[in-house]
């Protein structure tokens, strides 16, 4: 970390964990949406930074505390989505399982990144910035959200989700209600059409529902 640090940007992100073995996956940044900070990075911010860096060159920290590493990042990358990470908080040391215990009880729920703007351009008419290109030093699991779209997906620990976890990705990521979730991991996709007032809606439901599957897809993949 530089001598300047404190002059690097922050943007939060939530994160959801689950599982046992650290590792984690998910997205540290959402192209496009507008975050609490009216700022918006737009696709290809990070490439020339993940290029000259690389994933080793990208730390993992503690509240963006360069005298807290809490472990590694094995994957960096951008996708038409965002910039996607997957990594492993270390067990082997005291903070490591501190930040994985305050995660599984709620106690933090964030991803920051930490960066410098290298291009941006603002919108005069309602002031967003948009970011084209961001210096990316390190991403942190920290305590407060900014960017609700973007988030850690999962601690992949090579294993089906729980109820309970499927339960939050059709909620989260498909926009559910919980007793609509609910219906469909008791009794399947035909009891939760049941529910539903006529064909209309039908087609926008299982496009809801492949996105959460898809998610979970994403989250059992292994490197």
């Amino acid at each position: 970390m530089p001598a300047d640090r404190n002059k690097l940007e922050h943007k939060f992100n939530r994160v959801d964990l689950e599982g046992q073995d650290g590792r984690i996956a998910g997205y540290a940044s959402v192209f496009g949406v507008v975050d609490l900070g009216k700022d918006a990075v737009e696709r290809g911010a990070f490439a020339k930074s993940l290029k000259t860096r690389g994933t080793g060159g990208i730390r993992m920290l503690f509240q963006h505390d360069p005298a807290q590493p809490i472990g590694r990042w094995t994957d960096i990358r951008e996708d038409a989505r965002g910039l996607y990470v997957e990594g492993r908080i270390s067990t082997e040391v005291a903070k490591g399982r501190e930040v994985l215990a305050l995660l599984r009880n709620g106690g933090l729920d964030g991803l920051s990144i930490g960066f410098r703007t290298v291009k941006a351009r603002k919108d005069a008419r309602n002031g967003i910035r948009r970011i084209q290109e961001a210096d990316l030093w390190e991403i942190s699991v920290v305590t407060f959200p900014m960017l609700p779209e973007a988030r850690v997906t999962a601690v992949k620990a090579g294993r089906l989700p729980t109820a309970r976890e499927f339960e939050r990705w059709l909620v989260r990521d498909a926009g559910l209600t919980r007793s609509e979730a609910k219906a469909v991991i008791a009794g399947g996709f035909a009891s939760l059409r049941s529910s539903r007032d006529g064909a209309a809606g039908e087609s926008g439901l299982a496009a809801a529902i492949r996105h959460a599957a898809r998610q979970i897809q994403q989250t059992r993949g292994t490197k």
